[in-house]
């Protein structure tokens, strides 16, 4: 392997391992960029989904004692139904065009956030609204690999405390990327030569999530949120760009 994709891996995983660290998802928005200049598309899909879990893994027990069963449950239940009919529809779906609707609600979510700071929390639960995100995002890991979009936004809309968010955001995402990575698995989607790439990356990665981590634990209310709103803006643009290099490496 070139000093150049050994790089590339790298700043990938560190990237990646620090969003994941900080708000529980995007170590494949913030990541698949920089993997893919360096490796075949099915390499860094399936890099993703592993260091997806092995940051998830970490982040997980920070988060242990806030888990709530009922709480993720509404999540976690419809999510299931969601990562089936999103395999079941796989062939049938354009997902470029998913990428794209999903790139854009982000972008708007997080303008719309930022320019309207105090904008009222929903301070109800709303069951057919979890329902729905649970599905959804259950849909849409198995699709395009997007478990954590709609759900982390969903949860932004909410008046919670971060510790509740990651409680239901890190859990959800890290069941969702191993239900998938056991399905490659199962389907041969998965080179042996992912293992070596995964070795590489584990180093920076465990140094992004616990950079990650430690801004987690430290940041206050206020400013974790406001973080976690330009993240969302953020992963929307980095979804937007990839797939736009995509088209235009492809042409």
């Amino acid at each position: 392997m070139s000093l150049f994709a050994i790089m590339m891996v790298s700043i990938g995983a560190f990237a990646g391992g620090l969003v994941n660290g900080l708000a529980g998802f995007g170590t494949g928005l913030f990541a698949l960029g920089w993997w893919l200049a360096a490796m075949p598309v099915n390499d860094a899909v399936s890099l993703v989904i592993i260091m997806s879990i092995f940051s998830g893994v970490q982040g997980l027990f920070i988060v242990r004692f806030s888990m709530n069963a009922p709480d993720l449950g509404r999540f976690l239940v419809p999510a299931l139904l969601g990562i089936g009919v999103g395999f079941a529809v796989l062939d049938w779906v354009n997902v470029l065009f998913l990428k794209m609707i999903v790139a854009t609600l982000l972008v708007l979510f997080g303008l719309y956030f930022t320019i309207w700071r105090h904008i009222p929390k929903l301070r109800r639960r709303h069951l057919l609204g979890d329902i729905s995100t649970g599905f959804v995002g259950g849909a849409l890991g198995a699709v395009a690999g997007l478990s954590g979009a709609l759900p982390t936004m969903w949860c932004a809309l909410h008046d919670w405390p971060k510790s509740r968010q990651r409680a239901i955001i890190q859990p959800f995402n890290l069941l969702i990327h191993i239900i998938v990575a056991a399905l490659m698995i199962r389907q041969n989607r998965m080179s042996a030569d992912i293992l070596w790439l995964a070795l590489l990356a584990i180093p920076t990665s465990i140094i992004g999530t616990q950079v990650g981590l430690l801004a987690f634990r430290k940041l206050p209310e206020p400013i974790f949120h406001q973080t976690l709103i330009w993240l969302i803006f953020l992963s929307g643009i980095a979804l937007v760009l990839r797939e736009m290099a995509a088209i235009v490496f492809q042409a």
